[in-house]
């Protein structure tokens, strides 16, 4: 069913936590202004005649629990006694998924994921005998006397969610009772819509469902709900019941000061507008997210002259007790991997691991602790999300969610990519320490995103290929990439004879000096005194390729090649080069690695699976330099360009690896020995998939060919033939003529075709008609105006972008592409009609088909 393909899209701009009502007390934080509470005593004498009981009437059964809210339970209701000084302060409401059903963890839906946050301010509308909470976006910041400011008041006012009755005022009046159930137990989805946050669409079932406890800290209080709903599809009902914990936060009085993010270094960033009397223009800035860390007073100084200090409150990950004992430490030296990095910021001890010794007070869902948790799935990932101060970017906590199955990932990486230079790879069952290594990694990579850090996918372009092959300077500059932020997985690059032994990511050049970018103190309360600062620790490295970053791109319109998922080395047609002789030299083994006497072939069908995708890796990583940019976030001064085609050579170099290496699959990729006796097979839900040899050729060809001659790519290589002229780039009139010569070369000379000849002209043919038919439907639209396809990555978990929106394919329907696209189809007609009655039956009947596509197609009389 299409339940259970469930598509998420996280938010990680917050993310929280949660835990049980117990009765464990706690001091409620503040105190009460005497002269303020006796004012507050004499206007409420209204509200306190008509709110029905007194206080000590409703409240004469209750269990209480005190904290920022003192909250009370009388049978199944609840209360919040929210103090009156807390009004208009600002909270930060965190929904976080606790526990669910199969159903939904099949799909991806596991425990520690964050649904939705917002903040929000409680106020007291006293006629009404109401509590008002407002939900606001604390986008926007004016000096208070400027006269703009009423207008920023009253342009970018909050929208009330919920309002509560007042039940009671407290003895003294200083706090005012409300009951909270419907916005904890599924009756109303101001507080919590969980059902529609992750993407099911049904409602709550109230009689299903109910407050389970609440607890209260000084500084937050936590729900704990279940919450059922039934998802129908057809003709099946399935129930689903899942537990949520929210978290109400109080956020800090006087936010930290904020940092301004810059295009050059890698920050999840949130928005901020300022405006001011002075302005021309309102002042658009994006936040860097990061952790509050501060140098303790009495060591500021110390701090300035360059010692190592502690901070205030240091960064600290529990690691969840249902974490399996053998991985418990690689986890933890993951996370422990960043001292290093802090420390060049100026701090010691400022990130740790801790394991979870007294759980009587520990819930990981609590927003106090921030979590590495291990999810039970078959899901196979890991992910970083985090809880944000939207007002000054600050981490508030940050969770790493850890499936289970990651191991799964790591198990065929290694054997694919690292099993021709290391033999541990190769066993049939990877020793723990080897896993470890790698969980090491992961869990390095992850905690790099909950402390602000983005994708680098520019780092593996800073290390030269064949250095990759260098013991000396793999050991040196730490395994694959100067970013851990990349994925740079293993080095496929070595060789068996070079006896490279460090070949796993580790945190490099870029980390380190992105996190003293966006952590060292500076004794400034103005981030924009910050700016001068900033700046020039930003030239000091500006054109030393250790330190460069580069954005993730949409995986279907690389722009520039540099910048790419999985890929290594400076060069990735050489360095594709080299990991197909790796590829080549495990593929014969995989039947003896994954399959012991007496075993099916089912993990030895996987693994061949695994083989055939990094082969359509490394031709996916090689087509991206085809119409390809190199883009820089150029500012003025620094002497670079903004962005230039992929050299010639390069393009050219790139194009003769399709050709050998990918235009028709290698023959050891697809060994008739090996597929007799397996078949590639995938998982599915409802079962492997195995795929046939043609099949899976035809398949992966077509798939290059259609990506080769995508618009945009075309559109791209016409920019720069219009822009640098045809003689100094390779032009998309050059990569049509060159494929049509590889593709029908024996169709000019008048040869019969075989099967594969075929295939490779009809994907070709195919392509473009695909294409070009897309093309043709928006000529006959009525429509002014074509869709603008700009170049970006989907918003996925963190929300990231490419280096800049560059478009290239408005009115696409009268672009060169389309030209061009149809050019090529009446070149290749015009040759059938000449050559249809050369080579065997089959082949002309082959030439018929084509001509009749394309005249249906071209819609040719």
């Amino acid at each position: 069913m299409k339940f259970f393909r469930v598509i998420l899209f996280f938010i990680l701009a917050f993310s929280c936590s949660a835990e049980l009502f117990s009765q464990t007390k706690g001091k409620s934080s503040g105190k009460t202004d005497k002269k303020k509470t006796e004012s507050r005593a004499d206007s409420a004498d209204t509200d306190k005649k008509s709110s029905g009981k007194s206080y000590k009437e409703l409240l004469k059964k209750a269990t209480t629990v005190k904290g920022i809210f003192d909250v009370h339970r009388v049978d199944n209701d609840f209360y919040f006694e929210i103090p009156l000084r807390w009004m208009q302060r600002d909270f930060l409401l965190v929904n976080k998924i606790s526990s669910v059903p199969l159903s939904i963890n099949e799909a991806g839906i596991n425990k520690g994921m964050n649904t939705e946050n917002k903040v929000i301010r409680f106020s007291l509308n006293k006629r009404a005998g109401t509590v008002w909470v407002k939900t606001i976006v604390p986008q926007v910041e004016s000096p208070a006397a400027d006269a703009i400011t009423q207008s920023v008041r009253d342009n970018f006012t909050g929208s009330v969610i919920e309002s509560f009755k007042i039940e009671a005022y407290n003895t003294d009046s200083s706090a005012v009772v409300v009951k909270v159930n419907r916005v904890f137990d599924g009756t109303d989805k101001s507080f919590n819509d969980v059902f529609n946050d992750i993407g099911l669409g049904t409602s709550v079932k109230t009689s299903l469902s109910a407050i389970e406890n609440i607890k209260a800290f000084p500084q937050n209080l936590v729900v704990k709900s279940l919450l059922s709903t039934t998802v129908t599809e057809g003709s099946n009902s399935l129930p689903v019941s899942v537990k949520v914990t929210t978290n109400v936060l109080l956020l800090p009085e006087i936010p930290m000061v904020p940092r301004f993010g810059d295009k050059r270094i890698g920050f999840f960033t949130t928005p901020r507008w300022y405006f001011s009397d002075r302005q021309q223009q309102m002042e658009s800035r994006e936040l860097i997210t990061r952790w509050r860390l501060e140098p303790k007073p009495e060591d500021r100084e110390r701090y300035k002259r360059g010692e190592l200090v502690e901070p205030i409150k240091p960064i600290i990950f529990f690691i969840d007790p249902a974490t399996p004992r053998q991985w418990v430490g690689a986890i933890k030296s993951g996370i422990n991997d960043w001292q290093k990095a802090f420390e060049q910021a100026g701090f010691k001890n400022a990130i740790q691991a801790k394991e979870v010794r007294d759980t009587a007070d520990f819930d990981a869902d609590d927003v106090r602790y921030s979590v590495v948790t291990y999810a039970a799935s078959p899901k196979s990932n890991a992910m970083g999300p985090a809880v944000i101060d939207p007002r000054s970017g600050e981490i508030l906590e940050s969770d790493v969610i850890w499936w289970h199955n990651v191991m799964t990932s790591l198990k065929y990486w290694m054997r694919i990519q690292t099993g021709a230079i290391d033999s541990a790879a190769r066993a049939r069952n990877l020793s723990e320490t080897l896993m470890a290594n790698a969980i090491r990694f992961v869990s390095s990579h992850e905690i790099g995103h909950t402390l602000g850090l983005k994708h680098n996918m520019g780092a593996s372009a800073a290390f030269p290929v064949d250095s990759l092959r260098s013991p000396s300077f793999t050991a040196r500059m730490g395994g694959t990439a100067p970013s851990i932020m990349d994925y740079a997985r293993f080095n496929y690059v070595a060789q068996p004879e070079d006896n490279v032994r460090n070949i796993n990511p580790q945190i490099g050049v870029y980390d380190k000096y992105a996190i003293e970018w966006g952590y060292r103190w500076l004794d400034m309360n103005d981030p924009h005194q910050e700016l001068p600062v900033l700046q020039n620790w930003l030239r000091k490295h500006e054109n030393d390729p250790l330190y460069k970053y580069g954005e993730q791109q949409e995986s279907q319109n690389i722009v520039d090649p540099r910048s790419q998922s999985e890929d290594l080395g400076d060069n990735s047609v050489k360095a594709s080069y080299y990991g197909l002789q790796n590829l080549r030299r495990i593929v014969p083994q995989i039947s003896t690695i994954a399959a012991s006497e007496g075993d099916d072939y089912y993990e030895a069908g996987k693994l061949l699976l695994a083989a055939i995708q990094q082969w359509q890796m490394y031709a996916g990583h090689v087509t991206a330099n085809i119409g390809g940019f190199y883009l820089e976030n150029a500012v003025k001064g620094d002497g670079k360009g903004a962005w230039m085609p992929v050299p010639v050579q390069r393009q050219e170099e790139a194009f003769n690896f399709l050709r050998k290496e990918v235009f028709s699959m290698p023959e050891w990729l697809v060994e008739p020995q090996l597929l007799s006796k397996f078949l590639p097979t995938q998982d599915s839900p409802v079962g492997p998939f195995e795929y046939t040899p043609y099949n899976v050729r035809r398949n992966a060809q077509y798939d290059v060919i259609y990506k080769l001659f995508a618009d945009e790519r075309l559109m791209r290589m016409t920019e720069a033939e219009a822009f640098w002229g045809k003689e100094h780039v390779f032009t998309a009139t050059e990569l049509f003529g060159r494929m049509h010569a590889e593709a029908f070369r024996p169709t000019i000379k008048g040869r019969s075709l075989g099967i594969y000849d075929r295939m490779f002209q009809q994907n070709f043919v195919d392509a473009l008609l695909v294409s070009s038919g897309k093309l043709l439907e928006k000529l006959s639209a009525k429509s002014l105006h074509d869709e603008c396809h700009y170049m970006q990555v989907d918003e996925g978990f963190g929300g990231e972008h490419v280096l800049r929106n560059i478009n290239v394919s408005l009115m696409s329907r009268t672009s060169e592409a389309a030209m061009l696209k149809r050019a090529e189809l009446l070149k290749i007609f015009r040759l059938l009609e000449r050559k249809q009655k050369s080579g065997d039956e089959v082949t002309r009947a082959h030439y018929q088909d084509l001509m009749l596509r394309i005249r249906r197609g071209l819609n040719i009389q």
